[in-house]
């Protein structure tokens, strides 16, 4: 494993995987959610509850901090690229409920941390677990 821009870079014959676990354990550990439970979705599918404007406002500073750093791991996790626009349309006026949606989102990387880009030569890629690839004994 290599690390490029803060990407690790699995490669062997014929394929390339990209993964930032070490940087979502980072996220995690920097917004105390590093040990809550995973989520199986990136974003609840009831989008009126983010046009609530009777939540109370949530700090602004930690609500774009934490934005920021999902839209960096948008680059390896493709699935989290709805929820994260969704978010961050909201990041000059945030609301408590926002910010448990965001929360939501760092409760779906918890449990995909191992998850990232497999690149096949050929021209197909897919989202890969890194753990069923060193499983199989690929890495």
């Amino acid at each position: 494993m290599h690390y490029f821009l803060g990407l690790e870079v699995w490669q062997r014959d014929g394929e390339i995987f990209l993964n930032e676990g070490k940087y979502t354990v980072e996220i995690l550990k920097r917004f105390g959610m590093l040990d809550c439970k995973s989520m199986a979705t990136s974003m609840n599918s009831n989008l009126k509850l983010l046009c609530n404007d009777t939540s109370e406002p949530f700090d602004p500073t930690v609500y774009k901090q934490v934005i920021r750093s999902l839209m960096y791991l948008v680059n390896t996790k493709p699935n989290t690229c709805f929820a994260v626009n969704a978010l961050s349309q909201y990041m000059v006026e945030p609301r408590h409920v926002h910010w448990i949606a965001a929360k939501h989102v760092l409760r779906y990387l918890k449990g995909t941390i191992g998850y990232g880009l497999s690149y096949v030569s050929g021209g197909r890629w897919s989202c890969t677990d890194i753990q069923i690839l060193i499983r199989l004994g690929v890495y």
